[in-house]
């Protein structure tokens, strides 16, 4: 049995890095995710992994660009200003093909907004974030445990596809500790490195190796964004993780991804020993979304409730899948203000009559 080690969530995600094999981090302190570069600082210089904490987010995003072209693991974790100022960097590196590991530890918005969590920076993950036609695999942890476990599978998912995959967590899932077990018996995949720069001038093909974003001519940039959209639709074919929750009879069904999921699932527990048939469906992957079994419960229950802690982002993918073809509705909370399991059942036994 793997030891188990009381952890916030930050230090829980930087130490399954280390664990993962990151060759590099590059980084920039916000609140709520700075124990994340207090971890790394203590422990990387000590295992000879290159840490830097750089002079701001702009710099950090692009140092991820240039180490993770030597196809070296790299990371970078932040909060939400602070991925807003990261966005050019990322679409630079999401049509580079650049694999690498980004974290938003959410926080409530718009603006500076305030250091409790939030689950405003949906649009943001799921829709691209920076300018072009560009995606990232987002993932959704919901305890300590899964942050820690998600970093793992991020790493693998970003080598696999030459993607960046983004970390979606929020600031109650990195301050709170929880029990948290690492993988022993997680062995890196190998996948192929041929695309890697190495300092040199190198081809393949024939064709010399460019890690770059850059294509002034119009049927070369229209050529390598076919080229992304045709490795996104094989994503979206292979990469869907979602938890169902008592949804075989459900009547009403609870769309919750993150720390919202956790309450709602809490939510459903009690709905039942009230008599109230509710279930729920928690993405684990926001991109891509979960739209076919959201669709196929559609045809069993009376309504879905999006529950997010924001005005309603999430609601709109949802809507999406059922195609209107039942009601959607939303429940949340904004500013950092958490949900409560007694808004959210009194809200249900309105949706249904009682």
């Amino acid at each position: 049995m793997a030891e188990k080690y009381l952890m916030k969530g930050n230090e829980a995600l930087a130490e399954a890095a280390i664990r993962a094999g990151i060759d590099g981090y590059f980084g920039y302190p916000i609140t709520p995710q700075s124990e994340v570069l207090e971890y790394f600082s203590k422990w990387l210089p000590r295992k000879g992994i290159a840490y830097v904490q750089a002079e701001s987010e702009v710099s950090a995003i692009n140092m991820v660009y240039g180490a993770g072209a030597c196809g070296k693991r790299i990371m970078t974790t932040t909060s939400s200003p602070g991925f807003s100022l990261m966005q050019e960097g990322v679409s630079y590196i999401a049509c580079a093909q650049i694999p690498c590991v980004l974290v938003n530890v959410q926080r409530g918005g718009p603006g500076l907004g305030t250091i409790q969590p939030s689950q405003g920076d949906y649009f943001q993950a799921t829709k691209g974030g920076g300018h072009g036609d560009y995606r990232l695999i987002v993932l959704t942890p919901n305890s300590v445990q899964e942050q820690a476990d998600m970093v793992y599978k991020a790493f693998d998912l970003s080598e696999k596809y030459l993607n960046p995959v983004l970390i979606l967590s929020d600031g109650a899932l990195g301050q709170m500790m929880e029990a948290v077990e690492f993988k022993e018996d997680y062995k890196r995949p190998s996948f192929d490195t041929k695309w890697a720069t190495n300092g040199k001038i190198k081809e393949r093909d024939g064709k010399l190796i460019q890690m770059t974003s850059l294509f002034i001519q119009p049927e070369a940039m229209e050529a390598r964004n076919n080229e992304l959209q045709a490795k996104y639709k094989v994503i979206e074919e292979n990469e869907v993780d979602y938890e169902l929750y008592q949804m075989d009879d459900a009547e009403i069904g609870y769309i919750a991804y993150g720390l919202s999921s956790r309450i709602v699932k809490k939510a459903v527990d009690i709905a039942r020993e009230q008599g109230l048939k509710v279930g729920l469906i928690r993405p684990k992957t926001v991109w891509p979304f979960p739209k076919d079994i959201i669709k196929e419960y559609s045809k069993k229950v009376k309504a879905y409730l999006s529950i997010e802690m924001s005005v309603g982002q999430m609601i709109e993918d949802v809507k999406l899948a059922v195609e209107c073809k039942i009601p959607v509705e939303h429940y949340g909370k904004t500013g950092g203000i958490v949900l409560s399991t007694d808004e959210i059942l009194e809200k249900t036994k309105k949706m249904l009559g009682k």
